[in-house]
């Protein structure tokens, strides 16, 4: 798996940040009080992140079993924690059109698309394997180490 190191956020304002890839693909975010447009909030990158990686996933199975220009939407609901800032759950749910399968196909569609998504959503398993992070405050001077 390659080096995270290239990743970064830069501070643009007043709770404001734009986020960088290695790609060059940027996103800003900031708190939805902002009202900034085309603006997301960390939790909603969470959310994102947990959708768009369960779709990358699930896509062989979805494809070989319903075409390749099969269409679906992925909707992530994050429960808050009531005193913690952070969300204690999360459920994810694949729209998709399967009429074309009988009950055996769609019992097995959704088996293949679970299993591909337990064994290969790089997000999905990182949140439930809860991994740790490690938080450092460097000088903006110092170079960081190779």
């Amino acid at each position: 798996m390659a080096s995270d190191q290239n990743w970064w956020a830069e501070r643009v304002g007043n709770e404001t940040w734009i986020g960088h890839s290695p790609s060059g693909a940027t996103v800003v975010m900031a708190p939805s009080e902002a009202g900034l447009p085309n603006s997301f909030t960390p939790g909603e990158l969470l959310k994102l992140a947990l959708a768009g990686c369960a779709g990358m996933s699930s896509e062989g199975p979805a494809r070989r079993r319903l075409g390749d220009d099969y269409a679906a939407t992925i909707e992530v609901r994050g429960t808050s924690h009531p005193v913690d800032d952070r969300y204690e759950s999360f459920t994810e749910t694949i729209r998709l059109d399967t009429s074309a399968l009988d009950h055996a196909g769609r019992e097995a569609l959704v088996a293949a698309m679970t299993r591909a998504i337990d064994r290969t959503c790089t997000v999905g398993l990182t949140v439930r394997h809860g991994a740790p992070v490690t938080f450092e405050i460097a000088d903006a001077h110092d170079q960081p180490a190779d």
